[in-house]
């Protein structure tokens, strides 16, 4: 019945408690919360006892008023339980007294709870015989306390994503069947107690907590059944823990971000012989030759993440299985020919990112079929784009920026349907900016091509990317006029971003990859990541384009930058540019336009960079907060302009100031009565106001209202421009 609303239905545990052979109930997602009368008392006062087995109640938005319907509904025939994603700050005693049940979950409950007190009501028979407690993602709070050691059945306990603090208790590595312990993601501190060698466990998921280190390595020496460790973000280091590699029946080592500044040892990558699936050890400071990545793994690994060390050297051999694989910002060389090594056909993410590779992209990628996200800038990678590049039929992310790739874009990759985020930015590319790029990589929301040597015309088929919202062409040799079309950007009007179309999932165990680039923002190159969806941005700078700028450009108004600086454009500014009011950047400078600057310029009241200098403009520069408060230098090169923030007057300005006052000319008498005469004047306008405000109780009332009204408005107006940035 999940999903069936039940919100209008009274008097619904009855009939539950008239079907006598019913043992299997699942109500998730039934606006259960909703429910005036679930129940009639005196039905369920009587004799009938409930035959359910398993009972999941999951995602009613309920609190702790559902107890009383809920106890009924519960026997020592309960075996499973499930009451995820309510609103509960509790749990009753009763639950503690079910002795057949073994499967509580009890996950995002929006609650804060005290953990110690949860076992505390689960101490009954129920606490001797359950054998799974998942409570991930909820509020709960104290400590892992030795109340745990009731728990004697346990095999699985899931206390992840919480608010637990304090050290483990050593009582938790004493459980006689516990297989698999994840208390990631608290505020849980201390070191790793020494009782870890008693435990027969399997999987220990520690990460992200404030634990510090480990007990003595001969006590990490005897453990050996551990199948599964992860230690991320917590405080290993600096010394690389040599103890891991004691524990022999690994298959899945996570170590990222654990302060190891150390050598790897030479014998690491030979530890475990065809065994490991899974090994993560990025965001170190891990040094050594990366000698064999064949050795250690199962054919059928998933992820080998190396990624943010400084690894070096040549990489030889890696699992033909593989269906991640980082090596990223290294100091890795040579060539990467291995890759044809990776045949398996599993591959969906590749990054080897920042590092020193040489040598073309080799043309064997006709098994990465599967391939989501190819990352392969910051190298020194040359040559063509290669033919079988084509395969990559499900790739959404290719990022080639910072090489030496050359020759025109292949027709192939028209096959790329899937692409959303295109880099091939700083490389060689030539030849004319292919008009299928629009008509066939229709889901692209970021375009970049800058630093090329592309020629031609700006296609009019790139106006048809319902969904782009960053266009780079900046710095190639491209000509002739900006597309009028281009106003017509569907994405580039609406509201907010793309819905996490910059967030890419790639593979079966929640592994995700966001978008990455550089960006010219106010003159600079600045990395975006995950704030990339929101940038709407058009950069067609450093160009050879003639014409004008469109009017129909200016409807754009949910860009952000636009950029058109160093060109040859002509004509007058768009009259209407101030209707885009989003504009945090404008960068026209440095081409042959005149006129005046428009007077609905001063309506861009978030402008906080702009350029305009070395043009051909003319007249007053429009009065508004933001235009004045820009440098003098972004206005230079423009003969005719007047009006602050230069220097340079405006016809009939000067007539209408009187000589500025300046203590060089005063003498000694006059300087003397002029500071006099001022303070006189504070001291007299000071006490008529005070004098005024007690007197009149009105007046009083209405100057602290709105003096408190003027905070308000500027707090509001800051907090609003910070967000929009």
């Amino acid at each position: 019945m999940s999903g069936t609303s039940l919100g209008k239905v009274d008097h619904w545990v009855n009939v539950i408690l008239s079907l006598k052979k019913l043992s299997a109930l699942y109500l998730n997602g039934c606006d259960l919360s909703h429910v005036v009368h679930p129940y009639s008392y005196s039905y369920v006062n009587s004799s009938f006892s409930s035959s359910i087995v398993t009972l999941s109640l999951n995602e009613n938005n309920l609190n702790s008023t559902m107890y009383h319907w809920l106890f009924p509904l519960t026997s020592n025939a309960l075996v499973e339980l499930d009451l995820s994603g309510n609103m509960l700050d509790g749990i009753p005693k009763y639950l503690g007294n079910l002795c057949s049940l073994a499967d509580l979950t009890f996950s995002r409950n929006l609650m804060p709870i005290k953990l110690p007190d949860f076992l505390s009501n689960l101490s009954g028979c129920t606490s001797v015989n359950l054998q799974l407690l998942g409570a991930s993602s909820s509020q709960f709070t104290g400590s892992l306390s030795d109340d745990i050691q009731n728990f004697s059945s346990l095999h699985y306990l899931d206390l992840s994503y919480n608010q637990l603090h304090g050290t483990i208790s050593d009582k938790v590595w004493q459980l006689p069947k516990l297989e698999s312990l994840d208390v990631s993601s608290n505020f849980l501190k201390g070191a790793i107690s020494e009782n870890i060698e008693k435990s027969n466990i399997l999987s220990v998921n520690l990460s992200n907590n404030s634990l510090e280190g480990v007990p003595l390595e001969a006590n990490m020496s005897n453990i050996s059944n551990i199948e599964d460790i992860d230690l991320s973000s917590c405080k290993l280091g600096p010394r690389f823990p040599k103890w891991i590699q004691t524990m022999k029946n690994l298959s899945r080592i996570d170590l990222a971000n654990t302060g190891i500044s150390d050598n790897i040892p030479e014998d690491f990558w030979y530890t475990w012989p065809s065994r490991l699936t899974y090994l993560n050890i990025s965001f170190n400071n891990i040094t050594g030759i990366v000698t064999n990545m064949f050795s250690n793994f199962d054919p059928r690994s998933l992820t080998i993440d190396l990624s943010s060390n400084n690894f070096y050297g040549h990489i030889q051999d890696v699992p033909s299985g593989l269906e991640t694989l980082n090596l990223s910002k290294n100091n890795l060389s040579g060539q990467i020919f291995f890759l044809c090594q990776i045949s398996d056909g599993y591959l969906s993410f590749l990054d080897l990112s920042h590092n020193a590779f040489t040598g073309p992209i080799p043309d064997c990628l006709w098994n990465f079929t599967r391939l989501k996200v190819l990352t392969l800038g910051n190298n020194y990678l040359s040559g063509m784009l290669p033919s079988s590049i084509k395969f990559l039929i499900n790739i959404q992310v290719l990022y080639l920026y910072n090489n030496s790739f050359s020759g025109k874009l292949p027709l192939s990759l028209k096959n790329l349907t899937q692409l959303t985020f295109l880099n091939l930015g700083a490389n060689k590319f030539s030849g004319y900016v292919p008009g299928w790029i629009g008509e066939r990589l229709s889901r692209l929301y970021a375009l970049i091509l800058t630093s090329n040597k592309f020629i031609g015309t700006i296609p009019s088929h790139l106006c048809e990317l319902e969904y782009l919202q960053i266009l780079d062409l900046s710095m190639n040799k491209l000509q002739g006029a900006i597309p009028s079309c281009l106003g017509n950007l569907t994405s580039m009007v609406q509201d907010g971003s793309g819905g996490n179309q910059n967030v890419h999932f790639v593979n079966g165990s929640g592994g995700q990859y966001v978008d990455r680039s550089m960006i010219k923002w106010q003159g600079s190159l600045r990395e975006f990541g995950s704030t990339i969806d929101m940038v709407k941005i058009i950069n067609l700078s450093s160009n050879n384009l003639t014409g004008k700028i469109p009017d129909k450009l200016t409807d754009l108004n949910k860009l952000i930058a636009l950029d058109l600086s160093m060109n040859t454009l002509v004509g007058e500014i768009p009259s209407n540019i101030g209707q885009m009011k989003e504009l945090l950047i404008l960068d026209l400078s440095r081409n042959n336009l005149r006129g005046g600057l428009p007077s609905s310029m001063s309506q861009m009241t978030l402008l906080n960079y702009l350029d305009v200098s070395y043009n051909s403009l003319s007249g007053r520069i429009p009065s508004s907060t933001q235009l004045q408060s820009f440098e003098p230098s972004r206005y230079i090169g423009n003969a005719g302009l007047c009006g602050l923030p230069l220097s340079k007057y405006c016809p009939g300005d000067k007539e209408l100031e009187g000589p500025p006052v300046t203590r060089e000319n005063m003498d000694d008498g006059e300087e003397r009565w002029f500071y006099i005469g001022g303070a006189i004047g504070f001291a007299s306008g000071f006490w008529m106001v005070c004098i005024a405000l007690i007197v009149n109780r009105r007046g009083r009332h209405a100057f602290f209202h709105f003096m408190n009204s003027l905070e308000n408005r500027v707090y509001v107006n800051v907090m609003v421009f910070a967000a929009r940035l």
